[in-house]
C-alpha cells in the first residue's frame, strides 16, 4: 500500500493518491489532473474511485476531468446531490481498492454531505482517516458556509459537527493517521497547525475543538473569531456541484499571446480586468493603468478569489515571460476560467510602444523613518490578528480582505502610508486604491517586518497571535 499526500502550498490543500495492488484511489484532486494520470501510468495501476470529501468552496476540484479521462466513478458522502453522475455512498459503506478498504463515515457539520474516509489496511487494521474539512490539525471545519443550502443556522451546523467529531472520529484509535484537506493559511479554518499530517491521538490532546466539556462549549469555541468567508467560495461550490469547462479548454483559451494594441482593444471592448502577476518590486516601477497587482509568487489564487470575487469576470494577464501557463493554471484552481489572453512580451512590450503607464510610490523602511511623525496617517492592511499582536502606534487597521468596504472612506486630500507584513498584500491594496482613483499615499517596502527592524518607529507591545484569536 502507498499513500501520497500531494500538498499545494498556495491553496494550503492536500489531495491524496492511494495505491494497493493494481488499483488506486484519489481523494480531493486538484483541477489539473495530468499529474495524477502520470502517476497512474508510472505505477501501472487503474484508478478505481475518485473520492470527494464534500463540495469544496475554496478550490475547484478535478473530479469531473479525472473521471472523464479514466472512467473512474466519483464518490460522495450521504445526502450529496451533484448534477452529474456519481456514487452517493451510505454511511459506513465500504469500497475495496486492491487489498485495502475505504469506509465512508458521514460527518456533517462543515457541510451536510461531508464525509471522512477511514482507511482499513491489508490486515484489517483501521490505519488512517482522510478527514476533509471535518477535522483539521489544530482546528475543525468552519460551520458557517452551508447555512443557506442546509436551511440551518451556523449554531445548528456546529452542533452537527460536534456530533460527527465526538461520535464518529474521537472513538477511533489514537494511532490512526489524520490526513486533512487543508493546513495553515486556508480560509476554511482559523487555528490550523503548520503540519499537514498527525496522529489522531495527538489531535485529541492538542486540538482545542476536541477538548470542549460539552456541545454548548464546542459551539461557542468553534464560532468564536470566525471572519466572513471569501465571497468567491459560493461560486466554487456551484462549479464543484454543477460542473465546469475542461481544464484543457480553459488553458487553450487563456494561452493567447496578444500584441499590445490587440491587448488594449480587447480590454476596452470587454471590460476585462487587467491582472498583473509580477512581483511588487517590479509592478510599482511601472504598470498598465488600472491594472491590479497580485503576485504569482505568493498566495496568488486565494487572493485573486478574495479580491476579484466574480469567477466569470474576463481577465487579461500581464506576466513575467514564461509564467503564463502557471498563472492560468492557478487561476483555474479557484474557478477563474475566463482568461482572454496575455500580453505578449510582458510589460516591456507595452512600454516599448510608448503607451501610457502608471506607478506606485514605494519607499524603504529607512526612508519611512526619516519621513515619520506621530501625526502621520498609517494604514495597516494585515489581518486583525496580526494587527492585534503588534502594530505601529496609532496606525489604522484596514484588512486587505475588507478593502471593498473601507476604500470608499479614504480621501485623496490627506496623505497616508500603506503597509502589510512584507509588501505583498500592501501592493495589492495599492493597485486597487490606485484603480479607484486614490493616489495620495506611499507604500512601504518590506512592510511591518522591515519597519520593525529599524527599531526607530514606536510600536505596541507584542502579544502572541494565538492569544488574539
Amino acid at each position: 500500500m502507498k499513500i501520497e499526500q500531494i500538498y499545494t502550498g498556495c491553496l494550503a490543500q492536500g489531495a491524496y493518491y492511494i495505491v494497493s495492488g493494481k488499483e488506486a484511489a484519489i481523494i480531493d484532486p486538484l483541477r489539473e489532473v495530468q499529474p495524477y494520470l502520470d502517476r497512474l501510468d508510472e505505477d501501472g495501476v487503474v484508478l478505481k474511485y475518485i473520492f470527494e470529501t464534500h463540495f469544496h468552496a475554496d478550490f475547484v476540484s478535478g473530479h469531473l476531468d479525472l473521471s472523464k479521462k479514466t472512467g473512474a466513478p466519483i464518490v460522495y458522502g450521504p445526502t450529496a446531490q451533484p448534477s452529474f453522475e456519481a456514487i452517493i455512498a451510505e454511511d459506513n459503506q465500504i469500497f475495496q481498492i486492491g487489498d485495502i478498504k475505504i469506509k465512508v463515515l458521514h460527518t456533517p457539520g462543515h457541510t451536510m454531505e461531508s464525509a471522512t474516509f477511514l482507511l482499513i489496511d491489508e490486515n484489517g487494521k483501521e490505519t488512517a482517516i482522510f478527514s476533509g474539512d471535518t477535522l483539521f490539525l489544530g482546528d475543525v471545519g468552519r460551520p458557517d458556509l452551508a447555512q443557506k443550502a442546509a436551511n440551518l443556522t451556523q449554531e445548528e451546523l456546529a452542533g452537527l459537527l460536534y456530533d460527527s467529531l465526538y461520535t464518529k472520529i474521537l472513538p477511533l484509535a489514537d494511532d490512526i493517521t489524520v490526513y486533512p484537506a487543508h493546513g495553515a493559511g486556508s480560509a476554511c479554518g482559523k487555528n490550523m497547525q503548520k503540519e499537514t499530517v498527525d496522529t489522531l491521538g495527538n489531535q485529541k490532546k492538542t486540538n482545542y475543538a476536541l477538548n470542549q466539556p460539552n456541545k454548548e462549549a464546542f459551539i461557542e469555541a468553534v464560532l468564536d473569531g470566525l471572519t466572513a468567508p471569501p465571497q468567491y467560495f459560493g461560486m466554487n461550490v456551484a462549479m464543484n456541484k454543477g460542473g465546469y469547462e475542461s481544464f484543457e479548454e480553459v488553458m487553450d483559451k487563456g494561452m493567447k499571446a496578444l500584441e499590445p494594441n490587440e491587448f488594449e482593444a480587447i480590454a476596452e471592448q470587454t471590460g476585462a480586468l487587467i491582472l498583473d502577476t509580477r512581483s511588487a518590486a517590479e509592478f510599482h516601477k511601472g504598470f498598465i493603468p488600472n491594472a491590479i497587482n497580485i503576485g504569482l509568487k505568493g498566495d496568488f489564487a486565494p487572493w485573486v478569489g478574495a479580491m476579484i470575487v466574480d469567477v466569470k469576470h474576463p481577465i487579461l494577464l500581464v506576466t513575467d515571460e514564461g509564467t503564463e501557463e502557471e498563472a492560468i493554471t492557478r487561476l483555474s484552481r479557484v474557478g477563474f476560467d475566463n482568461v482572454l489572453g496575455y500580453l505578449k512580451g510582458g510589460f516591456a512590450a507595452w512600454k516599448a510602444t510608448g503607451k501610457e503607464t502608471d506607478e506606485v510610490k514605494r519607499i524603504s523602511p529607512e526612508t519611512f523613518v526619516n519621513e515619520f511623525s506621530p501625526e502621520a496617517k498609517i494604514i495597516d492592511v494585515r489581518k486583525p490578528t496580526e494587527y492585534a499582536a503588534e502594530h505601529i502606534e496609532n496606525a489604522y487597521s484596514r484588512p486587505l480582505n475588507d478593502i471593498a468596504q473601507w476604500a470608499g472612506g479614504i480621501s485623496n486630500d490627506e496623505h497616508f502610508y500603506l503597509h502589510c507584513a512584507g509588501g505583498y498584500r500592501s501592493m495589492i491594496a495599492a493597485s486597487i486604491l490606485n484603480k479607484r482613483g486614490i493616489r495620495n499615499f506611499t507604500e512601504i517596502e518590506g512592510g511591518f517586518g522591515g519597519i520593525k527592524k529599524t527599531e526607530k518607529i514606536p510600536t505596541t507591545d507584542f502579544v502572541c497571535q494565538s492569544k488574539t484569536l
